[in-house]
């Protein structure tokens, strides 16, 4: 972003999106504030910060990869992790319900709670469901609850529900659910253990204690699905959604 230098006539720059008029010489009070502003807009700049005039973006995520999905789709955004009890929506649910209703209803209630507390934003929310057997995997909680849902997993078929909302203001605007089927290899317990000791802690970051875009990927023999899907956020749908609600999230950068 550069700022024109007119020392004998009216001139000005954008700050944020907005055009900024000096009206007065450079050596007034006018000129000297508008030459501040010039200073620190210049700043800002510098430090990496990405300006926008248009309604604020939220992810309601924690997750790196979400995280990394939005940013390489170059959007702008902030992440606000949503402070929800998950295994509390769960319960509310109830036994006999699709894990496809359970990831959607995650999703939606992430990107609700999140959007009360942040008026006028666009909020998305978003939540995976791994499932086999009728019986949902959450993250392991160590290296060791890794081991034992990599074995329950070995040589199956399981499912992934991805779920992803859009909201504003409190309210639910859009919601998609997205399904892949993964085909695990017979592996080894070798190779499972050194799986798990090139993914580190990262494999406690996700349901089924695996990541696709890791070292994982070697404990798979077949996949059916939307690669963004088995990511954890159906990034398709989603854009063609703020496309329609919130075209003003692909706007306004400089």
């Amino acid at each position: 972003m550069g700022f024109p230098h007119c020392p004998s006539s009216p001139c000005g720059f954008h700050l944020g999106g907005v055009f900024v008029q000096n009206l007065s010489p450079s050596g007034d009070k006018s000129g000297r504030l508008a030459s501040k502003a010039m200073n620190s807009a210049a700043a800002v700049e510098a430090s990496g910060t990405v300006w926008k005039t248009g309604a604020m973006l939220i992810l309601a995520s924690r997750s790196k990869t979400r995280r990394t999905l939005l940013s390489n789709a170059g959007l702008a955004f902030d992440a606000v992790p949503a402070d929800i009890d998950e295994r509390a929506v769960e319960t509310e649910l109830g036994l006999d319900v699709e894990p496809e209703t359970i990831a959607g209803r995650l999703a939606e209630s992430k990107a609700v709670e999140v959007a009360g507390r942040h008026p006028r934003a666009w909020v998305v929310g978003a939540d995976q469901v791994l499932a086999l057997d009728g019986v949902l995997f959450h993250k392991p909680e160590s290296i060791e609850a890794a081991r034992r849902q990599l074995d329950r997993l070995r040589g199956r078929t399981h499912r992934l529900c991805s779920g992803v909302a859009l909201a504003r203001d409190g309210k639910v605007v859009w919601s998609h659910v997205d399904m892949a089927e993964l085909a695990m290899r017979d592996f080894s317990a070798g190779e499972r253990d050194e799986v798990l000791r090139l993914e580190g802690q990262d494999a406690l970051g996700s349901a089924g204690a695996y990541r696709l875009e890791g070292p994982s990927i070697r404990l798979f023999e077949t996949i059916r699905g939307d690669y963004f899907t088995i990511l954890g956020l159906p990034l398709l749908p989603l854009l063609a959604a703020l496309r329609q609600y919130a075209p003003d999230s692909f706007e306004g950068f400089t």
